[in-house]
């Protein structure tokens, strides 16, 4: 007996054949952008610090000793934001004052120059008068020879300490002073003055001020100054040797001291005692040495003083 089929089996297979299973949806990726930063903006540009300027006379106004070995001392114009004499700068004080010397052997002129805000330039021209510098002339040949090597080995530190001594630049007021004489006494040598040898050789020029005060006299400061140089041994040349800064590139050395009554790093007072008078180093007898240099300018001495009472 043959059995009829299910009917619900039929059914069955025709919904299955007319559904089709859609897998189940696959979870979306979502992809991450990083921010990038911006790059950070670049600062401003530095605001110009403004100009000092200063009120003052239209051109320059100074006194001083317009010679060979001389010195002036002054105030630059109004508005004036940098000067020289001729190529060597100058420091302007806030004041608008400067200070400014002449070697020994300058030439018959300089210029002082003035630099304005705006770029122009004020000159002022300065005839440099000669001197007649006290010259011996000797029938005589110069001594030939020169320094030794053991000589030199001994006074290369001592130059090297000099040359640091004289270019220290101390915060000093001193170069605006009147000086006063360090010492009085009898001169005994002058600034320039010099030996001419046989066949026009010239010998090194006499480089200060030589006074005959009296062995173990004391000396004093000319002017205010800081003490940048005080040797503790006598130098070969100089003996016991010292330097006072007085500022703005204005120094004096004093030699041939018996004794120094400061050391270096002092801060000294014009009048202020500094040493007593002697005769180490190389000297013939017991004397004050005294020589003043503005940077490289060797100065006459006699020419910052007052005639001696």
């Amino acid at each position: 007996m043959r059995l009829a089929p299910w009917p619900g089996t039929a059914l069955l297979a025709v919904l299955l054949g007319a559904c089709t299973v859609v897998p189940p949806e696959a979870p979306r990726q979502v992809e991450v952008v990083q921010a990038i930063p911006s790059p950070p903006s670049p600062p401003p540009p530095p605001t110009p610090a403004p100009v000092a300027t200063f009120s003052g006379p239209t051109t320059f106004a100074f006194d001083g000793e317009v010679t060979q070995g001389g010195w002036i001392r002054g105030q630059v114009p109004g508005g004036t934001v940098s000067a020289r004499l001729d190529a060597e700068p100058l420091a302007i004080g806030p004041d608008g004052s400067f200070f400014a010397a002449f070697d020994r052997d300058a030439g018959p002129g300089a210029t002082l120059i003035a630099t304005m805000a705006d770029g122009r330039e004020i000159r002022s021209p300065l005839a440099v008068s000669p001197r007649a510098w006290q010259i011996e002339r000797v029938n005589v040949a110069r001594s030939p020879g020169g320094s030794t090597a053991a000589f030199m080995e001994l006074r290369r530190p001592e130059l090297a300490r000099i040359n640091a001594a004289r270019v220290a630049d101390a915060p000093s007021q001193g170069w605006r002073q009147s000086f006063v004489w360090p010492a009085r006494g009898r001169i005994s040598g002058r600034f320039g003055s010099q030996r001419i040898y046989r066949g026009g050789e010239e010998g090194a020029y006499h480089s200060g001020l030589d006074i005959a005060g009296g062995g173990g006299t004391t000396y004093v400061a000319p002017a205010d100054g800081v003490v940048t140089l005080a040797a503790e041994q006598p130098f070969s040349l100089e003996g016991y040797l010292l330097i006072i800064d007085h500022g703005n590139g204005l120094n004096s050395a004093f030699l041939h001291s018996s004794a120094l009554l400061v050391r270096q790093g002092d801060v000294v007072r014009q009048g202020q005692p500094l040493g007593r008078i002697g005769a180490t180093g190389r000297a013939t007898g017991p004397h004050l040495h005294w020589s003043i240099k503005w940077r490289d300018a060797r100065l006459d001495p006699l020419l910052f003083l007052p005639p001696q009472a």
